[in-house]
């Protein structure tokens, strides 16, 4: 079994120096980085290694186009996607070899370090109109290259939650998502203890897109879009309660959210009869011929 490793990165060039210092050790059989539009140095950084086996520059900010232009590069029968944030424990490689022969997907935990300790995510598990979507760490995961090619890679129109929309659409086509634990990675705590500010926008426009692409009108469509704003709703309210936010940002951030999830709706409708198949993926790999503006392979 040969694995490829994507790493797609943007301004990240010291955490992914740590990343590929980590994956080195793990000798995987083929490594390629994507770089958006970076000004930090993260080409020269790249190019100066030997653990590199292709660097793929790209003009555009959107993950998924990276992951979906690194795919295109890798000549691996499995094809693994890393953020440049993490760092891989010892064992990866093994555990993502002995996990993929029984799956289609393998994804592990991620490790984040705390002041208090150490902390762990956990598999996490959907029932979605009648389909068990098991969701996996899109920063951490494996995949057997007919699964991809099945997907068509990720959808491109996506700026966030493009792993997610992948989930949903690997439910559909009847592949398995498998959990190793030995698969781990490790990351940072934010310096802030993880609180940032969301882009309300982008996320319901995200997740009423993959909702509606994937399962059309559905009246579980708008009741789960419904239903997560009045979770977030709630946590904003309290940071006004509290005196971290204000009532004009609360206020603010309800506008977004309901701006976004129409317009997600109204594309992912869209998008669906766009693409019939059972991949679900207008946007995806084959949508254009190569996202590349330049390309260093020392294979």
């Amino acid at each position: 079994m040969d694995v490829s490793v994507v790493v797609p990165a943007l301004n990240d060039r010291d955490q992914l120096e740590g990343c590929l210092d980590a994956l080195s050790s793990e000798a995987p059989d083929e490594v390629v980085v994507v770089n958006g539009p970076s000004t930090d140095g993260t080409s020269g950084m790249v190019r100066a290694r030997d653990d590199v086996d292709v660097l793929v520059e790209i003009d555009d900010r959107n993950v998924n186009t990276a992951r979906n232009a690194g795919l295109a590069r890798t000549d691996g029968d499995v094809v693994a996607f890393l953020l440049p944030t993490v760092r891989v424990e010892a064992g990866w490689c093994r555990a993502v070899e002995a996990t993929l022969p029984a799956a289609d997907v393998a994804t592990g935990p991620a490790h984040e370090q705390l002041r208090a300790g150490v902390t762990a995510d956990a598999i996490e598990t959907r029932a979605i109109c009648g389909r068990s979507v098991t969701y996996f760490n899109g920063g951490n995961a494996a995949f057997t290259r007919e699964v991809l090619e099945a997907l068509d890679g990720f959808d491109e129109n996506l700026a966030t939650g493009g792993a997610r929309d992948a989930a949903h659409r690997v439910a559909g086509l009847g592949h398995g998502v498998a959990w190793a634990a030995e698969m781990c990675v490790s990351r940072e705590a934010a310096p802030d203890g993880g609180t940032t500010e969301r882009n309300w926008r982008r996320r319901y426009y995200s997740l009423a897109y993959r909702l509606a692409k994937n399962y059309g009108l559905h009246p579980t469509v708008p009741l789960r879009t419904v239903r997560h704003a009045a979770v977030d709703a709630v946590d904003t309210l309290r940071d006004v309660v509290r005196g971290d936010a204000s009532p004009t940002r609360w206020l603010g951030s309800g506008r977004d959210v309901a701006v976004g999830g129409v317009a997600g709706y109204a594309d992912g409708i869209r998008a669906r009869y766009a693409d019939r198949s059972p991949k679900r993926n207008p946007s995806g790999r084959s949508s254009r011929t190569d996202r590349a503006v330049a390309v260093y392979d020392s294979r």
